[in-house]
């Protein structure tokens, strides 16, 4: 656990509101944050909004070069990388199965798989070798109740989360799993790989604009913040490979 300690936190996804919320919180409790976004007037302002101290970086995560150059530019600047939260995605739907387009699912594989992918292999051995190294992705309750028109959105979650659990099991395999012949000593689990689970996302903006709604089972973006945050004081040994349902 950070007990404190200043650390260096990657938002990825950080020009919506949650991306401002969490790049928020994160930069209030006292870390370092690098917030990332595909539109440079957009991330810069998200950046602003979020505190001073925010950096703000543009970089295409689907694109594994460019994943790399944006490591190369922080590992320069702050050493190290202790949290990646990752908050990249975006909905597409249909009617049914037989509509479901490849458009649709380039849309959604591009956002919720491959920018994960990039993400998680291009900063795991920093994450591994943080004492506080953390990973954390936002999925569905729909992963838990596929509906024939959010076929391509569900199975493009459901793969995110699959490649999320298995960094997990690397980070455990590493650590606290690694006893067996031949094998380093184990030591104790300081690595996590977790997933945030909602039914949908809701902000200030969103309520306001219709305050006649009351968004059941929507998780605030602020709560999703303060559990990001949360993540860095929660042992690894009791997040590493949860799913962390935020949905009321």
């Amino acid at each position: 656990m950070s007990a404190g300690r200043t650390l260096t936190v990657l938002v990825t996804g950080g020009s919506g509101p949650s991306g401002v919320a969490t790049a928020r919180a994160l930069h209030d409790a006292g870390h370092r944050v690098f917030t990332v976004g595909s539109d440079g007037p957009r991330i810069g302002a998200a950046a602003a909004a979020a505190g001073s101290g925010v950096v703000p970086l543009v970089c295409d995560l689907a694109s594994l070069a460019d994943v790399r150059s944006l490591h190369a530019t922080i590992i320069a600047e702050a050493g190290a990388v202790d949290g990646v939260v990752h908050l990249v995605g975006g909905w597409r739907g249909a009617k049914g199965i037989t509509d479901q387009s490849d458009a649709d699912w380039d849309f959604l594989e591009r956002g919720a798989v491959t920018t994960l992918r990039n993400v998680t292999r291009v900063f795991y051995d920093e994450l591994a070798a943080s004492d506080t190294g953390r990973f954390a992705m936002v999925s569905s309750t729909a992963v838990g109740s596929p509906t024939a028109g959010g076929a391509s959105y569900v199975a493009a979650k459901a793969a995110a989360e699959a490649w999320t659990l298995a960094v997990a099991d690397g980070f455990r395999r590493g650590q606290s799993g690694s006893a067996g012949p031949g094998s380093a000593r184990p030591v104790e689990q300081h690595s996590a790989a977790v997933i945030f689970v909602v039914k949908a996302l809701v902000d200030a903006a969103m309520r306001a604009k219709s305050p006649e709604r009351t968004f059941p089972g929507f998780t605030d973006v602020e709560e999703l913040a303060a559990a990001a945050v949360g993540l860095f004081t929660s042992p690894a040994s009791e997040l590493n490979g949860r799913r962390l349902a935020l949905s009321r």
